[in-house]
């Protein structure tokens, strides 16, 4: 697991090459993996998304203060793909977070180019993304999180409670959701998982 690990993260993109790719994905109308015209006006809509968050997302003083107190030097590798909505509403904030701490390193790459990694961290059996993999320096796992905030995970399983599936309702219904939260879930969610990388204040 180990070497899996180190070799994703040696190849793996930064959040400013991430986004040169989704640019380039735009403006050549595709995405990445199979091509089919829903992915790619996934990718375009997504595209608009994450450049939106990009200047607007905030994060609270208080969990300014939880990042920028991290002590231990950490990863955090990314499984991602452009035309996913999770995704776009989550590496911003994510992006946020890196860049309050220098012992934060995000890197990202893409789940269907790495199906070996992506297998070792599935969601219920499945290759739900995107799945934040927090990894020491030696490439040990300290944490996972992913592929929604707690609160985004409960509004998918009542939604399947009730009505058998996600459908295209749903999924419409869950990107205002996340307009109107804001991001707090998914920084709450994190600044919860890196607590014990705090210093001692």
């Amino acid at each position: 697991m180990k070497t899996l690990l180190e070799n994703s993260v040696k190849k793996a993109m930064d959040y400013s090459e991430y986004n040169l790719l989704f640019q380039q994905l735009v403006e050549e109308s595709r995405t990445t993996g199979e091509q089919s015209q829903d992915k790619i006006d996934y990718t375009k809509l997504n595209f608009s998304r994450r450049k939106r968050l990009d200047k607007t997302a905030k994060i609270s003083e208080e969990s300014i203060e939880v990042f920028k107190n991290i002590s231990k030097k950490q990863t955090w590798l990314v499984i991602s793909e452009p035309w996913c909505g999770d995704a776009a509403q989550t590496l911003p904030y994510l992006n946020k977070i890196a860049q309050l701490s220098k012992n934060i390193d995000l890197k990202i790459v893409l789940r269907d180019e790495n199906p070996e990694l992506m297998d070792a961290f599935l969601t219920n059996g499945s290759r739900a993304i995107p799945v934040v993999i927090m990894l020491d320096e030696d490439f040990n796992v300290l944490q996972t999180w992913g592929p929604r905030s707690k609160a985004a995970t409960k509004l998918v399983s009542d939604y399947k409670e009730h009505h058998g599936k996600i459908d295209d309702a749903f999924k419409e219904m869950l990107q205002v959701w996340y307009n109107n939260d804001k991001g707090v879930s998914i920084v709450n969610d994190i600044s919860t998982l890196v607590a014990p990388f705090k210093e001692a204040l």
